[in-house]
């Protein structure tokens, strides 16, 4: 930490000089809220994989490409979210609504390889309609996704870019001629630093100015 030369309230890290876990820390409660998915994969046999990720975002429409940060073991094994994408090169990220959320938990639990971890969580696997990994009945919105290109960061850690072929919504979600989704009806959660989560409940509209509105608003 190095508060010289700034103002004496300001507190400044050189990143070039912390811990991975320290830049880990200052990051997950920094860049927030971010998106939580619970990630379906399959093995090369069909077994079933479900985790949650929070490192996830959408990066582009067109072409529709989801990313996603996939960390490995401290031994630098694969996860199975990981290996099992790099062998059947398919995935499907489902979001995760408040009511989902408990079973989305539970599935974070490091259970033996045997367990199914939606069967565990009270969660229902659905057949995939263009990729062998399954989506979630009842998580509000699902894509299936085709892995496009996967970034080697290091040694421990992959940025995995799917592209969306296909997308599975809750009726109440999205209206089918408008396009549009409704955020309530999603009620998706997101991850701050921590273990600490939030919604998205209290909400606020911020509309674009025009270049007349903001020249208009500088000289009221």
């Amino acid at each position: 930490m190095d508060t010289s030369a700034h103002d004496p309230g300001d507190v400044t890290f050189d990143f070039r000089e912390l811990s991975a876990r320290d830049k880990y820390k200052l990051l997950i409660g920094t860049v927030v809220p971010r998106p939580i998915a619970l990630v379906t994969t399959v093995d090369p046999d069909g077994k079933i994989n479900a985790a949650p990720f929070s490192f996830v975002n959408c990066l582009s429409a067109d072409p529709p490409i989801l990313a996603l940060g996939v960390e490995n073991h401290p031994d630098m094994r694969f996860k199975d979210t990981g290996l099992n994408i790099r062998l059947t090169e398919v995935f499907t990220v489902n979001i995760v609504s408040h009511a989902i959320a408990e079973a989305m938990h539970v599935c974070a639990v490091p259970f033996a390889p045997e367990q199914d971890e939606l069967q565990a969580a009270g969660l229902t696997a659905m057949p995939g309609k263009t990729v062998a990994s399954p989506w979630i009945k009842e998580a509000p919105a699902a894509f299936e996704c085709r892995r496009h290109v996967t970034l080697e960061l290091g040694k421990s850690r992959q940025i995995i870019l799917g592209e969306i072929l296909f997308a599975h919504y809750h009726a109440e979600v999205v209206d089918a001629e408008r396009l549009h989704i409704d955020p309530a009806k999603l009620d998706a959660i997101a991850r701050l630093g921590g273990s600490t989560c939030s919604t998205i409940r209290d909400r606020f509209d911020m509309e674009t100015p025009t270049l007349d509105d903001y020249w208009s608003q500088r000289q009221s």
